[in-house]
């Protein structure tokens, strides 16, 4: 490559030096048949030049004290034999540091808590993580709903001596219940959140390894592997039966109403509706082709960047809103005050249930990856790289890890069982009618409420792009300045060029995807103590939306936005514009 002075979004110089750096270009992994595969060899390494800008926002930034280990790691050390490096992810030398154990304190947790409210986990030497021996026993990750009754009675076994731990062992199952509770609810004076941004992911991959791993250091079995809850599938849409029979896997804070034979709603507005088994099927399967095919970029599906000492919550990937923050609400007892178990982030890891729900979050990260085009990949900003986390292993040690060592699940001694895709064909249906012209204003530069339903006119800078423009940019609608309170439920979703008699249906193409919050710490103040909303973002792709509806030609489009749980009135908007990503 030639040496390229590059251009932040907004088209303003950056300062930028030139950086020869040998890299490994990421492994391509896709086959026509099944995006699951096995790795290729990597290619032979190749020299790259790159423009390295003060921060990716091309501002000048203040220095950064930085450890030795920092430093070598910030400048000079790969992880992984299989990263390659682009222009526009240089890092900012900002990744989020592991919190110190010792500055845990009270969690900002609601009121009408049940049970243990004290998140912190025991303070403890840190050791650095290292990967488990190749010669370990590759675990294979299976759907729940296929493992038989010897599976389910040593997975209970291993849960119920997790509970029978000494409260004070940090494997102890409330003690691993209250990892996530410590890091999504304010107990670490750090500000620090694990949700809605591009540490989604990656924290919750090692969440689950480590008490995996934990389980099966109990039981004495170290091909012992955690199930997934396969609900992008038909047959495995219900809870799972061992979540149900199984006294140690069952949790009696759970919906009465979506016990088994119940099929969970990917659509969930907190209000059961009388669609049929096949129609809830084929929604479910049209909202996961939207949220894991069409978000083809790291930032759709990841989430944004999260930088250290940027504020929280900068906006989540397509699949941590639905519908992982869905499946969460549709488990929780509404008859709770606060949806609990797992519809509010502080005990939704008391639901053993939780687990299964992430490996398969896990498991989508991982297809994701394998389906191919030239912008599914993951970050390579050092930033993410190396931001780091600390989690208590199956010998009670205090483990600091980077995001960097996660990346590649074999590395992790851990696979998932190959298990047929069907909402890869599950493609929402174009509408008949062609693009609707409906009159609307401008945004304009006000914040406004969801109390009512806001319909605006976008202006489109490109259109009719060619398909090669298309598969290199996705044409993204930002709704940014996104406030609502962190403690109450939000939903609303989005439409382009909508109809009324289409609003509410999710097999559209005209619906482009939803905001969900589900109930969580991390109440902010301000200095005189009041109560500070979170601010937010979120990021849709469009380009096969516009394609769908005949679109594509209009210099402009309508953007409607209506709430469709919680108080409308609780959640405001503050501009809408598009984008080009990346």
């Amino acid at each position: 490559m030639h040496l390229q002075t590059f251009q932040n979004n907004k088209d303003k110089p950056t300062m930028s030096l030139p950086l020869l750096i040998t890299s490994t270009p990421p492994s391509t992994f896709s086959t026509k048949k099944n995006p699951l595969y096995l790795l290729k060899r990597p290619q032979p390494s190749t020299n790259h030049y790159y423009s390295i800008s003060c921060n990716g926002d091309g501002h000048m930034e203040k220095p950064l004290n930085l450890d030795r280990r920092d430093v070598l790691l910030g400048l000079g050390g790969l992880y992984g034999s299989t990263l390659s490096f682009h222009s526009s992810n240089i890092a900012n030398a900002k990744p989020i540091q592991p919190p110190n154990i010792g500055d845990c304190g009270p969690a900002n947790l609601p009121a009408n808590v049940i049970g243990q409210s004290d998140c912190c986990p025991p303070n403890s030497k840190i050791v650095d993580f290292k990967f488990p021996p190749k010669s370990s026993p590759l675990r294979q990750r299976r759907p729940a709903h296929l493992v038989g009754d010897e599976y389910m009675e040593k997975y209970a076994r291993a849960t119920a001596l997790m509970k029978q731990l000494d409260p004070s062992d940090p494997r102890n199952f409330m003690q691993q219940a209250n990892v996530h509770c410590a890091y999504c609810d304010g107990a670490y004076v750090q500000v620090l959140d694990v949700h809605n941004s591009w540490l989604f992911f990656p924290w919750h991959r090692f969440y689950l390894y480590f008490y995996e791993r934990i389980l099966g250091k109990l039981i004495g079995d170290e091909t012992f592997a955690l199930p997934f809850w396969n609900y992008d599938t038909p047959a495995g849409m219900s809870i799972p039966r061992m979540y149900v029979d199984r006294p140690a896997l069952f949790d009696s804070l759970r919906d009465p109403a979506h016990q088994p034979p119940a099929l969970v709603d990917f659509n969930y507005n907190l209000v059961d509706t009388n669609e049929t088994r096949e129609q809830r099927i084929k929604n479910n399967l049209t909202i996961m082709y939207r949220q894991v095919v069409l978000s083809r970029t790291p930032r759709l599906f990841l989430g944004a960047p999260y930088r250290a000492g940027e504020a929280p919550d900068p906006g989540a990937g397509s699949f941590e809103l639905v519908p992982h923050n869905i499946v969460h609400l549709w488990v929780g007892d509404r008859a709770q005050p606060n949806l609990q178990d797992m519809g509010i982030f502080y005990s939704a890891a008391r639901d053993p249930i939780f687990f299964a729900h992430h490996a398969n979050v896990d498991r989508i990260w991982y297809i994701w990856r394998g389906l191919g085009g030239k912008n599914r990949r993951d970050y390579t900003d050092r930033d993410w790289l190396n931001a780091g986390f600390l989690f208590y292993d199956e010998n009670a040690q205090l483990v600091r890890v980077k995001i960097s060592d996660c990346l590649d699940i074999r590395k992790l001694r851990y696979t998932y069982e190959d298990v047929a895709l069907p909402w890869l064909n599950a493609k929402p249906k174009p509408t008949e009618k062609g693009s609707s012209k409906r009159t609307a204003d401008e945004f304009g530069t006000v914040s406004r409420t969801l109390s009512s339903t806001i319909r605006a006119k976008v202006k489109r800078p490109r259109r009719n792009r060619s398909k090669m423009e298309k598969e290199r940019q996705e044409e993204v609608i930002v709704v940014d300045g996104i406030e609502c309170r962190t403690d109450v439920l939000g939903k609303f979703d989005v439409y382009i060029n909508v109809d009324d008699e289409y609003v509410g249906n999710p097999g559209r193409s005209e619906f482009v995807g939803s905001f969900v919050n589900v109930p969580h710490g991390h109440s902010r103040k301000d200095a005189n103590g009041n109560a500070v909303k979170m601010t937010t973002r979120l990021r849709l792709g469009i380009t096969d939306c516009l394609d769908n509806i005949g679109a594509d030609g209009d210099g402009e489009i309508v953007v409607t936005m209506t709430s469709v749980a919680g108080n409308g009135a609780d959640i405001a908007v503050g501009a809408l514009r598009i984008e080009f990503d990346p």
